[in-house]
């Protein structure tokens, strides 16, 4: 198992290595291949995961059937944390969008560990924080920036969580399709292609199958804004 990987998760930050070692050995491991379910929007939600490898994306429909990403998530990121503080169906639906394994901890496991160590609470909490800020940056994005904007700071976002520098540029290998790519900016798929193929005749990046390299990042930054 890729300690460090997993050590990135919040629900680590404030244990020493032996209870690092202690809670990992009491977590179980699920694998799932791309376009598996964890859960879905609405299930009772009893159970905390840290991503080992992979991604995960977290979406909900509406009654339409209309699909929004909220967020996508990679090695190291946690989630459904949500049920520890306030128990109750899930919130979003959790699917794969490559292979992935994750670290799953129990409810009733997670509050043993609380009760000795409240440090633990302050940074599960101090995260949760950190993904409300997130969403409220995104709901002021689909109000004041129209959607090339938003597709700039999306792959921004997925290229400093996934990027890896090349002889050209950054590659981000980001698994989405051109319709989870919209779904996660909040336009159409038709909007969305049509200011990638601007970005790509610009020069600003170029694309690739599920994936994109971004060859000019400072332009892209200040699209963004």
């Amino acid at each position: 198992m890729d300690h460090d990987v997993v050590k990135k998760a919040p629900l680590f930050a404030a244990l020493d290595d032996e209870a690092s070692t202690t809670l990992m050995a009491s977590m179980t491991q699920s694998r799932l291949e791309r376009g598996d379910v964890l859960f879905h929007e609405g299930d009772q939600g009893d159970r905390l995961y840290v991503i080992r490898e992979g991604k995960i994306k977290l979406g909900r429909r509406s009654a339409d059937g209309r699909e929004n990403l909220v967020a996508i998530l990679g090695p190291g990121e946690m989630f459904g944390e949500l049920s520890l503080f306030d128990p109750g169906p899930r919130t979003m639906t959790a699917t794969a969008v490559a292979e992935t394994q994750l670290l799953g901890i129990g409810n009733d496991d997670l509050n043993g560990l609380l009760e000795g160590r409240p440090g633990v609470a302050k940074v599960l909490l101090a995260a949760l924080a950190q993904r409300l800020r997130r969403t409220n940056e995104n709901l002021a994005d689909l109000v004041f920036t129209d959607v090339p904007g938003r597709v700039a700071k999306a792959l921004l976002d997925l290229s400093a969580r996934f990027g890896r520098p090349v002889e050209e540029g950054v590659l981000v290998a980001h698994d989405l399709t051109q319709e989870e790519l919209a779904q996660l900016v909040g336009a159409s798929r038709e909007t969305v292609n049509k200011a990638l193929a601007d970005f790509a005749t610009r020069g600003w990046l170029r694309l690739e199958a599920r994936a994109v390299l971004l060859l000019d990042v400072e332009r892209l930054q200040r699209r963004a804004r």
